[in-house]
């Protein structure tokens, strides 16, 4: 789902990057308060999103396709904490391995990291109380479909590639993608909250 250089017009990349600077710098304020001895779990996470969001396929026009992490991250840390884990992660990959243009990492932020943090979560915090599996699933497959959507429109409006073919194929490809996301964040929940009971007790 990353975007390379040169797919994205001057507006659409002054807005994103303005979204994504003030999603980033509020999340973390709103994490000056979090527990000391949860902070090493944020690098933990980190390193592991990046380690599965390295295996990923070309779609159309340079676009790819992988695995997210974002409702994940924001189910056992909150949501803020899952936008900077997120944040940290897409700027290591477009910075040091060239996965997604610089002149892109506002909106690949956003529809990655941001877009699966806070609907995601919000997702799941609304059904939660009736079903844990499926909040979890449904969250995870939204943050996919809804990214590759938010994706779809940015380069659609700027005219660098033929909307709705685009639009297809990332809706298409994501729709299965979001199964496997959903699958794998649930194995992830449930076994480290097995594992690791406490994870659960950080603020949202």
């Amino acid at each position: 789902m990353h975007i390379p250089d040169g797919l994205l017009s001057f507006p659409v990349i002054v807005i994103t990057y303005a979204i994504t600077i003030a999603c980033v710098g509020y999340s973390l304020r709103r994490l000056k308060d979090y527990p000391e001895d949860k902070i090493p779990l944020l690098g933990l996470f980190a390193a592991g999103i990046f380690a599965a969001q390295m295996v990923n396929f070309p779609i159309i026009g340079g676009v790819s396709g992988h695995l997210l992490g974002a409702v994940l991250v924001a189910v056992l840390l909150g949501p803020y904490a899952a936008v900077v884990v997120m944040t940290a992660v897409l700027l290591i990959q477009t910075l040091l391995f060239g996965d997604g243009g610089i002149t892109a990492i506002g909106a690949n932020i956003l529809n990655m990291g941001i877009l699966g943090a806070f609907v995601g979560y919000w997702v799941y915090s609304k059904l939660k109380s009736t079903n844990k599996t499926l909040a979890i699933g449904l969250a995870s497959w939204l943050a996919v479909v809804l990214g590759a959507l938010l994706t779809s429109v940015e380069i659609g409006i700027s005219h660098s590639l033929p909307f709705g073919k685009l639009l297809t194929l990332m809706i298409g490809y994501h729709a299965i993608i979001g199964i496997g996301e959903a699958l794998i964040t649930l194995s992830v929940v449930q076994a480290l909250r097995a594992k690791l009971p406490e994870i659960g007790g950080v603020p949202a």
